[in-house]
């Protein structure tokens, strides 16, 4: 089968990633094989490459998100059968502790994320992959391939952020940053489900005006030096509720200011960097919850996949780019060039 291989890391895929021949996966007794139809990009894939955070297994196949059908199904497989669409729950966790049995299998102490901490050879960007029975959901008829594979990390990290975490309620005033992201695009229709006010901050204006299509009630450019102001205006000087946080260093101080008193920010990343301040009185003085975030149980991916089956959470795809072309997603996901999510299809060179 063919899959795209790097072998060593830098800052630039163009020079390291290589679709190769390599050897079909052997199944695990709990494992499904799968037919990749499509796969998503995540920013994690390029963590992958540059070897920075964390040092990833090498060889190494990325991808995080895949959606096809299921071909083979190991011996103690017991919900799933060849036939079977399929995407993936990329939270791979032990599922015996004590975390994992309380329904918090992402604070698992041997949690890693498949397709990122993975390999060596283990992951999404390849024609065929495989994985454990309880990392599989299986898709509605009524869910397209590239819809699943679209929102699967995206939108169950955002449920879970919004959710799980902050516990979002009817009539708050959500700050969703980086709108246009993959979490945040997700992270906008999450809120308006649960029928909150959105603002919602991008970096240009075609971006800003994607943010209102999908849903933001308001939006403001995060470029600009006075954007924290212009959301204070959108809010009479009250603030806000809920702040909707994966950009880090560059926003996090004026993201904590806006906080309303008992205000809750969750976060799940940080784009711009991890070495931030913060002023503690907005702490202290102002009851603020800070929260962090990463990925999601099982249960938070198939909610996703239902409200994306019933229409209410549409995922945005940018650009659907042929296998043999799949490393020009890297390049435009590392300037944010796209607004939606980056797929490929492994199945079509």
């Amino acid at each position: 089968m063919k899959a795209a291989v790097f072998r060593e890391y830098s800052k630039d895929p163009t020079q390291v990633i290589k679709i190769e021949d390599i050897d079909m996966p052997k199944l695990k007794p709990n494992e499904v094989m799968i037919k990749v139809e499509l796969a998503s990009y995540n920013y994690n894939d390029l963590w992958a490459i540059w070897g920075e955070p964390v040092k990833t297994p090498l060889p190494h196949i990325s991808g995080s998100d895949v959606a096809g059908t299921i071909v083979e199904v190991g011996e103690d497989v017991t919900k799933l059968k060849p036939g079977d669409r399929a995407v993936s729950h990329s939270n791979m966790s032990c599922r015996v502790c004590d975390m994992c049995t309380a329904g918090r299998e992402y604070d698992c102490n041997d949690r890693t994320i498949w397709g990122f901490q993975t390999g060596p050879l283990w992951g999404g960007f390849a024609q065929y992959t495989h994985l454990p029975e309880v990392n599989v959901s299986k898709i509605p008829e009524n869910v397209s391939f590239e819809a699943a594979a679209a929102v699967s990390m995206v939108g169950m990290t955002a449920w879970h952020m919004l959710v799980g975490r902050a516990r979002i309620r009817p009539g708050q005033t959500v700050l969703i940053m980086g709108g246009t992201s993959g979490v945040g695009m997700v992270g906008i229709q999450i809120a308006k489900l649960y029928n909150c006010t959105v603002i919602a901050t991008a970096g240009n204006k075609q971006k800003m005006d994607k943010c209102i299509e999908i849903g933001a009630d308001d939006v403001v450019n995060h470029r600009e030096a006075d954007w924290s102001k212009k959301v204070r205006e959108i809010t009479k000087k009250e603030g806000v509720d809920v702040v909707f946080e994966h950009i880090g260093k560059a926003t996090f101080p004026q993201e904590v200011a806006l906080l309303k008193i008992g205000g809750t920010l969750v976060a799940t990343g940080a784009t711009t960097g991890y070495d931030t301040t913060l002023d503690l009185r907005y702490l202290f003085f102002k009851g603020t919850n800070l929260l962090g975030s990463t990925q999601g149980t099982k249960a938070e991916l198939e909610e996703v996949i239902y409200w994306t089956s019933r229409g209410k959470i549409k995922p945005v795809i940018d650009t659907v780019l042929p296998f043999s072309d799949m490393v020009r997603g890297h390049v435009m996901m590392a300037k944010a060039e796209q607004i939606g999510k980056i797929l490929t299809t492994p199945q079509k060179l």
